[in-house]
């Protein structure tokens, strides 16, 4: 099962099996917050069951994105595609993490503006953090070179296409 496993995402070396690992953790963790979040009053086994269907349903969702943008993305191997999804999440979760402290030291709150223009701040804030930390965490997970012309694609889309020759 496992070699059968390992040909299907075209893994070499043991080591490149903590991405799949990872991947089914983070998607796990994220089935429960979302059962938690739906039946905050419930009981933890009634929690967990849904975390159980919201985490197949995810799963399925995630082959479904894998399948679409197997032949868009330019990658060496099957598994790679799941260390890119896993930089993706950590890079958003991690703009907005870093946003929030920066509204508050300049002093941007919800008190303080109107709500509708404190998240379009909030919002333009987190995708600028967004584009610097994606390069980075690529870096970091070893896709530098895919992240860095995702990222050229993404700044040309947003005008700024000059500004990288």
């Amino acid at each position: 099962m496992l070699n059968t496993f390992k040909k299907r995402w075209e893994i070499q070396q043991n080591w490149q099996l903590i991405f799949p690992f990872l991947g089914l953790l983070g998607l796990g963790y994220s089935a429960y917050k979302i059962a938690s979040t739906l039946l905050k009053t419930y009981s933890i086994l009634l929690k967990i069951t849904l975390a159980i269907v919201v985490f197949f349903v995810l799963l399925k969702f995630t082959l479904f994105c894998f399948k679409k943008l197997e032949n868009k993305w330019i990658l060496d191997y099957r598994w790679e595609m799941i260390r890119v999804f896993i930089v993706f999440a950590i890079t958003g979760t991690s703009s907005m993490f870093v946003g929030r402290p920066i509204m508050k030291a300049i002093g941007i709150t919800k008190e303080n503006l109107n709500p509708i223009l404190y998240w379009v701040l909030f919002i333009i804030i987190g995708l600028i953090f967004y584009q610097l930390l994606l390069v980075a965490f690529g870096w970091l997970f070893g896709q530098h070179k895919f992240f860095w012309e995702f990222e050229k694609k993404m700044l040309k889309r947003f005008g700024f296409g000059k500004w990288l020759k």
